[in-house]
């Protein structure tokens, strides 16, 4: 096996972390390749690429929430429109949250998320939005002051958690059931420290806890004591309370 210039390739070598034996053996060398102006410009669509673009994102998120302070991250539908009771409040419950001393966390989208946003904007808090790239572009709504998109929901996800003392979960649909049980496995498995998460509306998830409790727990597949992972409240100034409560602010 010989490289274009005719010179000899190793039978096996050592990229880094990298090792490459019989046919995978790359020719030249790492700088050669990185200096060589020409060539195929296919490499910026592979899997070590996006490794760096995902490094990227963290590198980003982390340094613009470092410095945030006690925040919650606020969940619910882009699809609640601004005239119904649930829009009135994620606003009531921005407000509140940065009231007692929180900063507020949305995806940064329509909704429930905006409905939030705006509460926190108004009250002169911090309003966090963590944008994703989807192919149905949604953009930041116009309430959010500290701005931050991902291309990868996973990496979105961490900051959600990593810069949250706790989750209060508007009524939603499958991006808002996503992140509550990604949320409720964490602190099952003790992944994370114990944070409250409190679902507001109970008409609205009374069928969800019913159905845990009545076929994932009756079957076994979860214990009751899951049950005790998260509140359910009507009312924003317990919903507050509940996350303040067991945050110690």
């Amino acid at each position: 096996m010989a490289s274009p210039e005719g010179a000899p390739v190793p039978e096996e070598q050592r990229l880094g972390p990298v090792l490459r034996r019989q046919d995978q053996v790359q020719a030249g060398t790492t700088d050669q390749r990185l200096l060589d102006s020409e060539g195929p410009s296919e490499w910026v669509h592979t899997d070590p690429w996006r490794v760096m673009r995902i490094q990227s994102e963290f590198v980003e998120g982390f340094g613009a929430l470092a410095e945030l302070g006690p925040a919650v991250s606020v969940f619910g539908s882009a699809r609640t429109p601004r005239d119904a009771k649930e829009y009135d409040a994620g606003v009531r419950l921005g407000r509140a949250l940065v009231e007692a001393g929180f900063a507020v966390i949305t995806g940064g989208g329509p909704g429930a998320m905006e409905a939030a946003n705006k509460g926190a904007n108004e009250a002169g808090g911090t309003s966090v939005g963590l944008g994703i790239e989807l192919p149905f572009e949604q953009g930041m709504n116009d309430y959010v002051n500290l701005g931050v998109d991902f291309r990868y929901f996973f990496v979105r996800k961490t900051c959600f958690v990593k810069y949250a003392r706790g989750f209060v979960v508007l009524p939603g649909g499958l991006g808002t059931l996503d992140e509550l049980f990604e949320a409720l496995t964490l602190v099952q498995t003790r992944k994370v420290t114990r944070f409250p998460i409190v679902l507001f509306g109970t008409a609205y998830w009374s069928g969800l806890v019913d159905w845990l409790r009545d076929t994932l727990i009756a079957e076994g597949k979860a214990s009751m004591h899951d049950l005790e992972l998260f509140h359910l409240s009507d009312d924003v100034d317990e919903a507050v309370a509940l996350v303040t409560k067991e945050v110690g602010i």
